[in-house]
């Protein structure tokens, strides 16, 4: 295409501004410490909380997902980001406060404290790398090598090779204070970016009431029968429960959980709310990341649906010859319906600012994810092995990661800080090459569908730790046993599912998958409901059949206890580092405040006081909520 320098030139000027923004945070002493590296200093004010919410949960996989998803079937897919207005509330109100109170730092420790032993801390150690590989840094790199193939011709691994090596440069910061300032940044540029493109494709179509005059009529020139149409509802958020693509129990009750999963359990979520400086503040992020969750169906899912009104030859396409000669895959080409709205309605310039956008969104995901996996490895892993790890040794742990170092430590018990850092190096090269190895079944899963692929797999493997995080918060009675098992059961069920899916195919229009109609017969959606409901029965029962956990262990553990000024024993204390606390990381420059002391060595926990918190400004975030709940039930209602 011409005007090929406004894309390098543009996106140069924005790289610099976040380099910049990187640099500028790497100065700040947040950094030094093993607090201020993972959880910013617990410094960060309500802005940059919401922005980094939000931008880590918008990488440039929603982009290409949300679009290309919009264009095949309509706004239904919004559904997906605004039933996150509400579980970010519950995030918020509920989850925080007992994660506070609980004095944890990543969602591991947290069960390790709940129920004792470490078995549950590994296995959702191993899950969270799994899904990180598999539904999040695979995906952003597809579908942002999905833009630089749109945009300058290059070959997909071509194009994530670049994408590599510019995140690589980037993710080299201080931290999650670096992280956050950053991902203030990339919001603003997020929304500037996704607005105009917006509303050059909307004004193309002759806005909301002509796309939905033009969009049923937009027809692939060979299309015939069923395939390639429009559905009849693309305008409907709830659809019919027995044929419809999203049914609407699926999508209130199994998107629910899936969210819930995402939102108040998953480490790259919940790490940002640990990081501010007070719970007023955490809550007003969450209801400033809410408002902003109304933007995606807006600035994604609309203006995709209008880029198959714009070009029906191309995103509408219905026969595998046509698409392949379109845009290369076969399965179909709605996911380059963003792509193909940029390069062809933004003038030079504003083509090379929307592709900085989608790479900024993809920057910031990667490097959360890097950064959230590190806190995982370091805190819950490392520091167990080497109890008397000193602040260095565990920010050089730090740059590495979960399983690679938790393996190379148990094979070589005396390496040291060196051979720690070059471990924790190459375990990020091993997590990028399984998702480079991952992206032909991003491709190929799910119909060619990308947003639709990301929510199946979290549908078939989330179900069982959302159960298990609900039961822990709400349930006293549930134990470590029925904890156990639960996530062993359910993941063996979603397991049954999943694989006979992906290696059978669960077919598409006019290409019926091989799986048998008994195992993925059911919408996948509604298997996350009855996944849910499985594993809830499973650790219910489990647990009924061992002792209960006495309460002098569960204080501030649980919902019921969470104003309780009682000590509280840790069970996890025997296997827990006396040696560095989160408040001893400063070493000999300073310790900054926080537990210690001989009642930490003992495992006793004592209830301290929370920061203060200003009357005045907690009601103002307790009446937004309140706003943020009315404007979600509004915007359903509307296009229910």
């Amino acid at each position: 295409m011409g005007h090929i320098w406004d894309l390098w030139i543009t996106f140069g000027i924005c790289g610099a501004g976040l380099g910049s923004v990187g640099l500028w945070s790497l100065r700040r002493r947040g950094g030094r410490s093993l607090s201020g590296y993972f959880l910013a200093g617990r410094s960060m004010s309500w802005a940059p909380v919401g922005a980094s919410l939000f931008a880590s949960n918008i990488g440039s996989g929603h982009f290409v997902g949300l679009a290309g998803t919009g264009a095949a079937g309509g706004i239904a897919v919004g559904g997906f980001e605004w039933s996150g207005m509400f579980i970010v509330l519950l995030l918020g109100w509920v989850f925080v406060p007992i994660y506070l109170r609980a004095g944890v730092s990543t969602m591991p420790e947290y069960l390790g404290r709940r129920f004792g032993g470490g078995r549950i801390r590994l296995y959702l150690a191993l899950l969270s790398l799994g899904l990180y590989i598999s539904t999040k840094i695979s995906v952003d790199m597809y579908s942002g090598a999905l833009f630089i193939r749109e945009a300058l011709g290059w070959d997909l691994y071509g194009s994530v090779g670049a994408l590599l090596g510019v995140t690589a440069l980037y993710t080299v910061t201080g931290g999650l204070t670096a992280l956050m300032f950053a991902d203030l940044v990339q919001t603003l540029i997020i929304i500037a970016g996704a607005s105009v493109l917006a509303g050059y494709a909307l004004g193309a179509v002759g806005g909301y009431r002509g796309l939905q005059e033009r969009y049923p009529l937009a027809l692939p020139p060979n299309g015939s029968g069923p395939c390639g149409r429009p559905r009849p509802d693309a305008f409907n958020l709830l659809r019919d429960p027995s044929d419809g693509d999203l049914p609407w129990p699926g999508l209130l009750l199994g998107l629910g959980i899936i969210s819930a999963w995402y939102w108040c359990t998953d480490q790259v979520i919940v790490q940002r709310c640990l990081a501010g400086r007070s719970l007023t503040h955490v809550r007003a992020g969450c209801v400033v990341c809410g408002y902003l969750k109304v933007l995606p169906m807006f600035l994604m899912v609309l203006p995709g649906m209008a880029a198959r009104v714009l070009f029906p030859d191309v995103i509408g396409c219905a026969d595998p010859q046509g698409c392949s000669r379109a845009c290369g895959s076969a399965l179909g080409c709605s996911n380059v319906a963003y792509p193909r709205l940029v390069l062809s309605l933004l003038p030079p310039g504003l083509r090379g600012l929307m592709l900085a956008v989608v790479l900024a969104a993809l920057m910031s995901s990667l490097a959360s994810i890097f950064a959230s996996s590190a806190a995982l490895f370091t805190l819950d892993v490392y520091r167990r092995l080497r109890p008397g790890a000193g602040p260095a040794q565990l920010l050089m742990a730090g740059s590495g990661d979960i399983f690679t170092l938790d393996v190379y430590r148990r094979l070589r018990p005396g390496a040291g800080p060196a051979q720690l850092l070059m471990a924790g190096r190459l375990w990020v090269v091993a997590m990028v090459g399984l998702s480079l190895a991952w992206l032909p079944v991003v491709e190929a899963a799910r119909g060619g569908q990308l947003f639709e692929y990301m929510q199946a797999l979290a549908s078939y493997l989330a179900p069982p730790v959302a159960a298990v995080f609900c039961l822990a918060v709400f349930v006293p009675r549930v134990n470590e046993p029925g904890a156990f098992w639960g996530l062993l059961g359910g993941l063996g069920l979603g397991l049954a599912r999943l694989i006979p899916e992906f290696l059978l195919g669960s077919g598409s229009c006019g290409s019926p998958g091989r799986c048998p109609a008994l195992l993925c017969g059911l919408h996948y959606l509604h298997f996350a409901v009855l996944l849910f409901l499985l594993t809830c029965a499973l650790v219910l029962a489990v647990s009924w059949c061992h002792p209960p956990i006495p309460k002098v262990h569960l204080h501030r553990l649980v919902f019921s206890l969470r104003h309780s000024r009682e000590p509280r024993i840790d069970l996890d204390a025997a296997k827990e580092s006396p040696g560095v606390q989160m408040g001893d990381l400063e070493g000999a420059q300073g310790a900054e405040p926080g537990a210690g002391g001989v009642a930490a060595e003992m495992g006793v926990a004592s209830a301290e006081a929370p920061p203060p918190e200003d009357p005045k400004w907690s009601r103002l975030v307790d009446i937004n909520a309140l706003l943020l709940m009315g404007v979600a039930s509004f915007l359903w209602g509307y296009f229910a």
